[in-house]
């Protein structure tokens, strides 16, 4: 068949390659080499026929052996498949089991860490709270106490200052007699000072009243050339 196939391949390309004829749509070609052409497409005509008819005879030999290739690879596909989903599905059915025993596990674990720690927070709550009721017990009994020791102090303080009312009384008359000594001491000390004070002025005015006497005689002695009272003119000292 390839044979045929290239000799009218051949043909037509030297019928295009051809010199045409004038005036015509004719050409022309050599006349030896397309009956050499023809020649080997005869000849090889039969043989692919043969061939071709050799072919529609083993069709269905052909056609039953593709069949059973077919279904060979479709069985072997079925098989691999089928090996492949159960192998899948025990994979997955291992690995499901595997996580439902890890899950009940963890799920145990934490239901016992759970009940650990409720029962850790019991006991923490009932030695804390005993704590707390033994410190409150010992506050309100400490409470009481001091209550008691403050009213009996402000008692005692009370019926105290009861029983030295006198003593205050007495206190306050004393207080008052020294006052009144003081006031009486005062008032002499104040007449003594104004005494002195009096007698002191007095000599002042006196020995300032001479002075001012002396003074105004000794002015009159300059005024008049004789000189200070009590000197001689010469500076030497007078007589009285």
């Amino acid at each position: 068949m390839y044979k045929t196939f290239q000799g009218m391949d051949d043909l037509q390309n030297m019928v295009e390659q051809a010199y045409g004829v004038p005036m015509t749509s004719n050409c022309m070609v050599p006349r030896r080499e397309v009956l050499d052409i023809l020649d080997e497409m005869r000849n090889a005509i039969p043989i692919e026929m043969d061939d071709a008819q050799d072919v529609l005879d083993h069709r269905s030999s052909i056609i039953s052996d593709a069949q059973e290739r077919a279904d060979s690879l479709i069985a072997d596909a079925e098989a691999e498949r089928d090996q492949i989903l159960a192998s899948a599905k025990a994979q997955a059915d291992s690995m499901v089991q595997d996580a439902e025993d890890r899950a009940a596990s963890t799920v145990a674990q934490a239901e016992n860490e759970a009940d650990r720690l409720i029962n850790d927070a019991r006991d923490e709550y009932d030695h804390v709270t005993s704590r707390a009721a033994a410190e409150a017990d010992r506050l309100v009994t400490s409470g009481n106490e001091s209550y008691q020791r403050s009213v009996d102090e402000g008692i005692a303080e009370q019926q105290r200052l009861v029983s030295n009312s006198e003593v205050v009384r007495n206190a306050e008359a004393e207080a008052q007699r020294i006052v009144q000594s003081a006031h009486a001491d005062s008032d002499r000390l104040r007449t003594e000072c104004d005494r002195y004070v009096d007698s002191t002025l007095a000599e002042f005015e006196e020995s300032l009243t001479n002075t001012l006497r002396t003074v105004g005689r000794d002015r009159a002695a300059l005024r008049k050339g004789a000189g200070v009272s009590g000197y001689r003119s010469h500076g030497e000292p007078g007589r009285n």
